[in-house]
């Protein structure tokens, strides 16, 4: 899964902050908002639990799609998160 354009959500805790980034190393990115290794708003708000990420073909499409999600409400990204990942079980170990 290493360089592979991805969108991802990162949450503080259930229904908590959430954070929507993308990248094209989803593994080591992740791995650093969980580390909080990274000074910003994942760090100064605790987002280390991955709860959502989609794989894309191009970092174009990648972003187009991380600007969707973030031009959505907060409640359509927990409808997101929740449709398929309802526990909000921390992702992290399916990617690695």
């Amino acid at each position: 899964m290493t360089k592979q354009p991805a969108v991802y959500i990162m949450a503080s805790r259930r229904n908590g902050t959430l954070y929507t980034g993308v990248t094209s190393n989803l593994v080591q990115r992740a791995a650093q908002h969980r580390q909080g290794i990274v000074p910003g708003f994942t760090a100064r708000y605790g987002c280390r639990i991955l709860v959502y990420y989609e794989v894309h073909e191009s970092m174009i499409a990648a972003i187009t799609r991380e600007k969707q999600i973030k031009g959505g409400s907060r409640h359509d990204k927990l409808a997101l998160i929740e449709g398929v990942n309802p526990t909000w079980r921390d992702l992290f170990p399916d990617i690695l």
